[in-house]
């Protein structure tokens, strides 16, 4: 395994940039992604880039450090990698089939964490390779958080690896809980917050660039929404999330928030305003 210790940060134009000159390698086949660790060794939770993350997301004061925020720590590194010549494919075009984040021990303002990022397994698929990605944060050595990003990149021949298979084939019945709102500059609300600016987000013309009809919503932003309204009204010491994405969310529109509410979680789904088309399937527990 190698360790890349990153103490400054690129750019987020750098890290896109970087993301966009990949888009001359090949979408191959490869036995096992390169065994790297990229690790941000201090991290401090800053009480304002929290507010923000924050209010874009719809959470409240009474949240406390939101579970997905040591993403935005830990996307960066993910980036990196992607720009990187260890990564063998292009990194425009990837999708975000799944994401899981798992909260140990809660996550306070003022925080000194170790972010780290680990390339993970591979999975088969019928459109592409599903490849895995692994982070954690750390406090004073103790994991205190983990997430691991499941993506795909499609086109590649004989993808190697298990055939990837859905986490979440829970049948229980699930009903409409309530609506939101996805205004058409979100994408750039969250992007400026989180750090990712794929352009795919920012606006219908960038999108349009690059094939979209509209901009799209970002995923863990989505993801995030459907937290602010199925958490607890209080910061929770321990928690567990994982999503499924189905089907973009373009912008702006209005969309559905379907869920069946347990003592400690939820089953849940964001659709669509009909309710008749998911965006992404989850399920919570806390």
């Amino acid at each position: 395994m190698k360790f890349i210790e990153v103490n400054k940060l690129p750019s987020a134009i750098s890290l896109n940039l970087g993301a966009l000159r990949s888009s001359s390698k090949r979408s191959v086949a490869v036995d096992a992604l390169p065994e790297v660790t990229y690790v941000r060794p201090s991290v401090t939770i800053d009480a304002k880039r929290v507010k923000a993350y924050a209010k874009v997301c719809g959470f409240t004061k009474a949240h406390g450090v939101p579970m997905l925020y040591p993403h935005l720590h830990a996307f960066p590194l993910a980036m990196m990698l992607f720009g990187s010549r260890r990564f063998p494919w292009p990194a425009m075009g990837l999708v975000h089939l799944a994401n899981s984040a798992k909260l140990l021990k809660r996550i306070n303002v003022g925080d000194e964490l170790r972010i780290e990022m680990t390339t993970g397994d591979l999975f088969a698929h019928d459109k592409g390779q599903v490849f895995t990605l692994n982070a954690r944060a750390l406090r004073a050595g103790e994991v205190v958080w983990e997430s691991t990003w499941t993506l795909l990149r499609m086109g590649v021949r004989n993808p190697k690896g298990e055939p990837f298979t859905s986490a979440l084939i829970d049948e229980t019945p699930i009903s409409h809980q309530a609506d939101f709102f996805a205004p058409a500059g979100i994408g750039r609300r969250y992007g400026l917050v989180s750090g990712d600016v794929n352009p795919i987000h920012m606006s219908a013309l960038t999108a349009k660039f690059l094939g979209f009809r509209k901009a799209i919503a970002h995923g863990m932003w989505t993801k995030a929404r459907a937290l602010a309204m199925l958490m607890p009204r209080e910061a929770v010491d321990q928690a567990e999330v994982i999503v499924e994405f189905k089907t973009p969310l373009f912008l702006p529109a209005k969309a559905s928030l379907w869920a069946t509410r347990q003592e400690t979680g939820s089953l849940f789904e964001v659709r669509n305003s009909k309710g008749d088309k998911p965006h992404l399937r989850g399920r919570v527990t806390y």
